[in-house]
């Protein structure tokens, strides 16, 4: 590594360090965060779109990662589920305000396979396994009363706690990234930029102006 005078050989600040795959760096500003996020380091804002072109974002946790790519899980009859079944294309945002860091990422989705849906599903506390089986999300709720019901419901009907189908409706989408964005506060909002770009299934870096 090029460094002098805590930058990197960009002149970025030396967090940024030197490397070729954006996922690798991800791990490191993220293996940050889960020291110094008081709450859910792993939360992302994941924006999506419907055949309308009316973009949506909502808040959701990064539930897994390699180098594919970012993964959560969701009722797959959500609004968002429904949008990414119309427009596959999607958008997530970190932001780590104890850091000043936000990492900014565009792609694809994908559904993930089910025995990696089913292996996260089975890994979920009880309470979570059912409320997956009694929320029909996103859609219209009359009274929270008829929300609690249907959640004995399934508790009466899944009394075996290890034995708590995954819903076929809930699954994971992994989002594949084209371009992933490493972003530094500034003093003066003199932020710092870093930005990877896949071009030919290989990863080039630029700096972009704050």
């Amino acid at each position: 590594m090029n460094q002098k005078n805590g930058k990197n050989s960009m002149g970025l600040d030396s967090c940024f360090e030197e490397l070729d795959n954006p996922i690798d760096l991800f791990k490191k500003w993220f293996s940050e965060a889960e020291k110094n996020e008081i709450n859910d380091p792993n939360a992302v804002a994941v924006a999506t779109s419907n055949n309308e072109n009316q973009p949506n974002v909502r808040m959701v946790l990064l539930k897994g990662l390699n180098n594919k790519g970012f993964v959560f899980y969701t009722n797959f009859n959500s609004q968002k589920g429904k949008e990414l079944k119309e427009n596959s294309k999607a958008s997530m945002c970190f932001h780590w305000k104890s850091l000043r860091r936000q990492v900014r990422i565009i792609g694809s989705v994908e559904e993930v396979s089910p025995a990696e849906a089913d292996d996260y599903y089975n890994s979920r506390p009880y309470k979570n396994r059912i409320g997956a089986w009694a929320s029909s999300q996103s859609e219209k709720l009359d009274s929270r009363q008829t929300f609690l019901k249907k959640i004995e419901q399934f508790e009466k009907k899944f009394v075996n706690k290890d034995k708590v189908p995954r819903p076929p409706h809930w699954s994971g989408w992994r989002v594949i990234p084209h371009e992933i964005e490493f972003w530094l506060d500034g003093d003066g909002r003199i932020h710092e930029r870093l930005v990877y770009i896949k071009e030919d299934n290989k990863w080039k870096k630029k700096m972009l102006y704050p």
